[in-house]
């Protein structure tokens, strides 16, 4: 199996910045895109930001400018850098990661979604 683990959440003021982090560990035989969605209370999952293994982003609209999303290959670990942060960024956030988990998923091409546990991010005014 596949664990993420996330760090890097907490309180922070309007205009501040946070970085999160997570990283990918267990049985890990391709590991392709990586991202970190959203949920905000009484509100469904969304995208923030992802980003292939060749280093390829895709941002949501309300991020664009304002967060930056990396990964190192080599520590299978994903960022993302939240700036200027504001209210509407309050929501838990959690990691994803696409991957084989076994040398047969690997061959045949088969990638399956993990997530991570998800961590708390609140922004006051």
């Amino acid at each position: 199996q596949v664990q993420l683990v996330e760090s890097g959440g907490g309180l922070v003021q309007t205009g501040e910045s946070l970085r999160l982090s997570c990283a990918a560990s267990g049985s890990i035989f391709r590991l392709d895109d990586m991202g970190w969605y959203r949920q905000a209370s009484g509100k469904q999952r969304e995208l923030v930001a992802t980003v292939s293994n060749i280093g390829s982003t895709r941002y949501a609209d309300s991020v664009k400018g304002r967060f930056t999303i990396s990964r190192e290959n080599g520590k299978k670990t994903v960022y993302l850098q939240m700036n200027s942060l504001k209210p509407e960024d309050t929501a838990v956030y959690y990691c994803n990661g696409r991957a084989s988990a076994s040398y047969y998923e690997m061959v045949s091409g088969q990638l399956k979604d993990y997530w991570g546990q998800g961590t708390q991010v609140t922004v006051s005014s």
